[in-house]
Parts: structure tokens; C-alpha cells; sequence
């Protein structure tokens, strides 16, 4: 009799520990393309440019009043977005280290930023219950749309070629299709902190504030997988694809990272798994062309830089 397929041993070697933030870090994003940098952005005000490869700190952007939710990086990797508690869309040159423009308009701190593709508008969500798309190529320093259908926080967004995502604590995923001006809402039924939708646009990843992520059909709003295990209860802990979108991977609330195989939702083993860092789990993103490696991003104060032997 042939042995049973059991999930297959997630084996993680910690590369590099990035620790120049005091207090909690927000957000850890990769450079695009190749290019191995990394942004991060904490609770004490600062922006901070990173070599993933030596863990070498490059840059300190600092700007921000407040504590920073949110960073997004342009297809080029010459500017960046930040939002936070300033309730102002920071625009950043990233060779000069200075802000660019700033934009103003949300009445709450702003929990989450992201560019278009080619950066020429970023949309903005915030606790002030609205979704604000920016035109950068205009003169005017007023939000082009606003979104108004959410009922509390916009905690995420993803923005596609011709519609966007958000996700709100009232628990709904709302699609907004551009081309034709419609709207869909998934009602998700608890508080939404973060939804990624795969490559291919067909389903989405969305992690809620019940200990659970699901895997949603985008024309439907059925779910199609369900991933537990991990304590995700009070706070936003981003949950991510692994390479080639075979796995999930999330990082919770007790410092552990999990890691479920995408098709049969099996937790992957060490289950459970080590604690890796000593609170939760804020971010975690696996790099975008890099077949065995991922960051994650602590309230400890601490960035990870995961390598793995095997392509997960």
C-alpha cells in the first residue's frame, strides 16, 4: 500500500533579523521585481529602507507625526505611498528621501494605501469609513472618487487594472468594477483585515478577526477552502500566498507563523507550529519573484527574513 500524502514539512531557515524600529512594526513590503529591498514602517513614526540580502539598513524616511498602517511601492521602485495616523497620503522619492505631496481629506487615520499599476493614481482607506482615490498626474489635491459604501474601518485594499477590492470591519468585501460601475459586496460576516487576490483574478485570500481565512470565488462570493488553526482575533494579521500560490501563509496573534496547502487546507507541518517571534504577528509577504523566501513583521519590534530549502 502506498503511504498517505500528508502536508509536507514546512522547513524555514531565518535568514536576517531587521531591528532598528522601536515598538511595534505595522508593514513590511518588498521592492518589485527582482530588486531585494524592503520597506517597513512602525509605531515609532519611521519609515525604514532595508538590504534583505546583508539585513544592512539603508534609509530612514522620516516625516510621519504618527505611527505609520501602511506603505506601497511603485512598479519602478523609485517612489513609494505611507499612510497612518496623520490621516495625509505620504508620496515619497525614494533617491531623495523626501516627501513629494502630501494629501489630505480623510477625517481618521488612514489604515492602508496602494498604487495602481503604473502608480498614476493611489487609493486610500481609512477609519473614517471612506475609500479616496488620488489622480497623481493632477494638479488638484482632491480625491478624484470617493467610496462611501463601507459602514466602519477600511482596513484593505487591492487595486486591479479595472476594478478594486477593499475590506472593511463591518465585514464585507466589496468589489468595485470600474468599466462598469457596478458594485458587489461579500458579506464575510466578521471584521475584514486583509484580502489578496491571486494572480489570475478568479479567487481571493481573506483573513477576518475570527481565527479563520477563507479562499472566496470572486464571481460568486462562495467559499471555496477555509484555513484554521491560527489565533487571529483582535488584530490585523495579513495573510499572503506562498510561491506559486500553492499555500497560505499567516502569521497570528502568538508570534507563530502557519502555513496551510492551498487545495485540501491541511495545516503543514510542525503543526503547531514554533513561535518565532515573541507577539503577534503583524504582516507577513512572500517575495514577489523569489521562490523561497518571505518577510514577516512584529509588534516585538522585529522584521524576518524567512529562506526556505524547498519552494513552498
Amino acid at each position: 500500500m502506498a503511504p498517505s500524502r500528508g502536508p509536507k514539512p514546512l522547513a524555514r531557515n531565518l535568514h536576517t533579523v531587521l531591528e532598528s524600529h522601536k515598538g511595534a512594526v505595522n508593514i513590511a513590503r518588498y521592492s518589485k521585481g527582482t530588486a531585494n529591498y524592503i520597506l517597513t514602517g512602525g509605531q515609532d513614526r519611521a519609515i525604514r529602507l532595508w538590504n534583505a540580502n546583508s539585513g544592512t539598513e539603508i534609509k530612514a524616511f522620516t516625516a510621519h507625526g504618527y505611527e505609520i498602517l501602511s506603505i506601497t511601492v511603485s512598479q519602478d521602485n523609485a517612489k513609494f505611498a505611507s499612510s497612518g495616523g496623520d490621516r495625509s497620503v505620504f508620496l515619497w522619492d525614494v533617491a531623495a528621501g523626501v516627501t513629494t505631496r502630501r494629501l489630505a481629506g480623510h477625517m481618521g487615520k488612514i489604515n492602508v494605501v496602494e498604487f495602481n499599476e503604473d502608480a498614476s493614481v493611489v487609493a486610500s482607506g481609512s477609519f473614517d469609513s471612506t475609500v479616496r482615490l488620488w489622480d497623481l498626474r493632477a494638479q488638484s489635491r482632491q480625491a478624484i472618487q470617493v467610496l462611501e459604501e463601507a459602514r466602519d474601518a477600511v482596513q484593505t485594499i487591492h487595486v486591479g487594472p479595472t476594478f478594486i477590492i477593499t475590506g472593511s470591519v463591518d465585514g464585507h468585501v466589496r468589489t468595485y468594477d470600474l468599466r462598469m460601475g457596478e458594485l458587489r459586496s461579500d458579506f464575510i460576516g466578521h471584521p475584514v483585515t486583509s484580502v489578496v487576490p491571486t494572480q489570475d483574478n478568479q479567487t481571493y485570500l481573506v483573513a477576518t478577526l475570527d481565527n479563520h481565512i477563507r479562499l472566496m470565488d470572486c464571481s460568486t462570493g462562495k467559499m471555496l477552502n477555509d484555513f484554521t488553526g491560527h489565533v487571529n482575533e483582535a488584530y490585523r494579521c495579513r495573510a499572503c500566498f506562498g510561491h506559486a500560490e500553492a499555500t497560505v501563509i499567516c502569521g497570528d496573534e502568538k508570534g507563530q507563523i502557519w502555513a496551510w496547502d492551498l487545495v485540501d487546507a491541511k495545516i503543514m507541518q510542525p503543526n503547531p507550529p514554533p513561535k518565532v517571534h515573541s507577539k503577534l504577528i503583524t504582516w507577513t509577504e512572500h517575495h514577489p519573484t523569489e521562490a523561497g523566501e518571505m518577510i514577516t513583521a512584529s509588534a516585538d519590534g522585529t522584521v524576518k527574513v524567512w529562506r526556505y530549502p524547498d519552494n513552498i
